[in-house]
């Protein structure tokens, strides 16, 4: 005969159908439960590294924003004190620009 054990206790009673079909049904409401919680974990992990993410972007957005801020205000800056040498590095920038459009 088999020997089972049910809650922790043996009993030399042969294992029935009922059994087995009880026994599965509550494997089956554990995995469903495991699933649901594995899903509820990973739709806070999205959630988290979504924020995480937005977060990033935005910071990487202002430093960017306020490194071209200075160097308008280099330029502007260079362009005050250097009017001559500012006009002539835009005008051989100009021609330059002229050129390479030209041959193609």
């Amino acid at each position: 005969m088999a020997t089972t054990t049910t809650n922790g206790k043996k009993s030399d009673s042969i294992v029935t159908i009922d059994d087995l079909a009880g026994q599965l049904t509550t494997l089956k409401n554990e995995i469903a439960s495991l699933t649901s919680a594995m899903g509820d974990y990973g739709k806070a992990k999205t959630a988290e590294v979504s924020d995480t993410a937005k977060s990033t972007v935005n910071d990487l957005s202002n430093a960017g924003r306020e490194r071209a801020l200075d160097a308008q205000k280099q330029a502007e800056e260079f362009v005050r004190t250097q009017p001559s040498t500012a006009l002539g590095i835009a005008a051989g920038v100009g021609f330059l620009v002229g050129m390479i459009t030209a041959r193609r």
